[in-house]
């Protein structure tokens, strides 16, 4: 049976990685209960690298206490993927959303975000696209000697990565999502080896055009796509002036606590 979805598209401005991570998982377990429908999401976070479950920590090349002193945090999270890097311009979505009865294809709905991704990249006349059938190149790709056409990965002549993905499912309720780099500081990825490869290097929207993509804005065009993308209609609302307090009730998350302090 094919399904009516609505997206509620909340823009949360930037946000340190541990709150959202926090928000992300009360909204799943509340998704999963049906007491909330589907929600993505969109913000920017401050720098911070997160290491997927299949992360070697040696992709890190800084210590601890050295991130920490250039104010860069470390966590380790569920998702699949290797090490990943968020910072100020660069678009994050988190689509917590249910892919029962008629989605539950975990493929097709990464497939999904790639292409939500490149959406918003051709709006700024550059050519990207997925290297199919190597799940270790997950993401979004171009080739940097040729940025307005995407060649395919046989025929491309310098490949960069421009936008990552790492999810988690979890009795098909999704978490975890997309990062694009829209104007990111390109040089703090020399901290990492970006998802386990050394081969390739990273691009933004503004490393290749030279245009400064605000986020509020890309955000709402990412959730337009993704929610072409999956036969949806969508809202989007601005809750970047928000405190956590205020976001969980405007996420109608306050009936949590109480599940969470029972016994």
């Amino acid at each position: 049976p094919r399904v009516t979805r609505t997206l509620r598209g909340v823009w949360l401005g930037r946000r340190t990685y541990g709150a959202v991570h926090e928000l992300q998982q009360q909204l799943l377990a509340a998704r999963q209960q049906q007491l909330i429908g589907d929600t993505v999401l969109l913000l920017e976070h401050e720098p911070v690298i997160t290491l997927g479950r299949g992360a070697k920590l040696e992709h890190v090349l800084l210590s601890k206490s050295l991130l920490t002193e250039r104010g860069i945090e470390l966590f380790e999270v569920g998702r699949g993927g290797d090490v990943t890097l968020h910072a100020p311009g660069q678009l994050v979505g988190y689509p917590i959303i249910s892919l029962a009865p008629d989605r539950q294809d975990i493929r097709r709905y990464v497939g999904d975000l790639t292409k939500t991704m490149g959406d918003l990249v051709a709006a700024h006349g550059i050519g990207a696209g997925a290297i199919p059938n190597a799940p270790e190149f997950i993401g979004l790709w171009v080739d940097a000697a040729a940025p307005a056409r995407w060649p395919g990965p046989e025929e491309a002549r310098r490949l960069l990565k421009i936008g990552a993905i790492g999810v988690r499912v979890s009795r098909w309720v999704t978490m975890h999502g997309f990062a694009l780099n829209l104007t990111t500081d390109l040089s703090l990825f020399q901290l990492i080896v970006p998802c386990g490869i050394t081969k390739y290097g990273v691009a933004s929207v503004e490393s290749l055009t030279g245009v400064c993509v605000d986020a509020a804005s890309a955000s709402k065009q990412a959730l337009e796509s993704l929610c072409g993308r999956l036969d949806a209609s969508g809202t989007w609302e601005d809750a970047a002036s928000l405190s956590l307090p205020e976001l969980h009730r405007e996420l109608g998350l306050q009936h949590l606590d109480e599940l969470t302090d029972a016994p």
